[in-house]
């Protein structure tokens, strides 16, 4: 076979790997959506504060360091230690789930079966306001994160592929943990949505939460739970993202991608995430490298959202979303 097809395969490969990134942030997402009915404009966000205050932890740097020396006259950066990875993501995990509750407590509680525009307008501003305050909390210059994940061309991979083929597939060994990792991710979720209680109940609220609040279902716990997992989902993209380009302010905008993909994949739907991911990375990556030195290049920029635009015109619900039937 000509090498032209086999780097058309390492193409191919290399864009499943990164659909399988922009669907970790998808799943945020579907969770949100899931439980509440609304698009959560803040999980790309969500996402961005969850790495930076991993790093922050990590790097024993003091919180609100800037103000606080700029209000006092201080110097202080660093506590002048540094934090295992491990015990720095548990940490992180927990300040996710805290801010959930607040979340929950100073914006959701009071927006009980209000109309789904409003609640969206509620994601953006918290949005806005999470990026501002990490800005503040932890400094926008930008920033390495290093928890230990394997980086890098993995040689296994180049060295059968070159026996085999004669051609040494280019595989970044970081894009195979986070295909393992959303893979886990996703069995457990959508076991946790189809057969736990507390699974069946997010979609009870989703629907109506009026009646959902008057068969005993507490809408306030699963908001919390719903919002505590769509933070650690972020923080796991956050890892992710963040260990592959550096933690910086432009994370947020991964949000952006994800808004194809779940276009594509329905957004009540958690495999239908990977599935869209994958479909929008593969696609992307064999667009430019068929037609992109045709029109000048640069179609990633707009291949998934052309896409996207053609299943909203003949299935606006997705490959796995729910059709949605209204008596009017």
């Amino acid at each position: 076979m000509p090498e032209t097809v086999f780097y058309a395969l390492e193409v191919m490969l290399n864009g499943l790997m990164a659909g399988i990134m922009y669907a970790l942030v998808a799943l945020g997402f579907v969770l949100i959506f899931k439980a509440s009915g609304i698009f959560n404009y803040a999980q790309g966000v969500l996402a961005l504060f969850a790495a930076l205050t991993l790093v922050g932890i990590m790097e024993g740097q003091v919180p609100f360091a800037h103000l606080i020396n700029a209000i006092f006259g201080t110097s202080f950066h660093t506590f002048g230690f540094k934090v295992p990875a491990l015990v720095a993501i548990l940490i992180t995990a927990a300040i996710m789930t805290l801010l959930a509750v607040l979340v929950e407590r100073y914006i959701l509680k009071h927006l009980v079966n209000q109309e789904p525009i409003i609640l969206f307008m509620a994601t953006i501003g918290l949005a806005y306001f999470l990026e501002g305050f990490g800005d503040v909390m932890w400094g926008s210059d930008l920033k390495s994160l290093d928890v230990g994940l394997p980086k890098g061309i993995d040689e296994t991979i180049e060295s059968l592929t070159s026996d085999w083929f004669g051609y040494g597939f280019f595989i970044d060994r970081l894009d195979i943990v986070a295909a393992i990792v959303a893979a886990l991710l996703v069995a457990a979720l959508t076991l946790f949505s189809q057969y736990s209680k507390q699974g069946r109940a997010l979609r009870a609220v989703a629907d109506d939460h009026q009646a959902a609040l008057s068969v005993g279902i507490s809408l306030r716990f699963i908001w919390v739970l719903v919002w505590s997992i769509a933070g650690i989902v972020a923080l796991v993209a956050g890892i992710m993202w963040g260990s592959k380009s550096g933690v910086q302010f432009s994370l947020s905008l991964i949000a952006l991608k994800a808004l194809p993909v779940l276009m594509l994949g329905g957004f009540t739907s958690i495999p239908g995430a990977i599935v869209g991911g994958l479909i929008i990375g593969m696609g992307e990556k064999l667009f430019e490298f068929l037609i992109g030195p045709l029109v000048g290049g640069a179609t990633e920029n707009w291949f998934a959202y052309v896409l996207a635009l053609v299943f909203l015109v003949f299935r606006p619900q997705g490959l796995f979303g729910e059709r949605i039937i209204e008596r009017v």
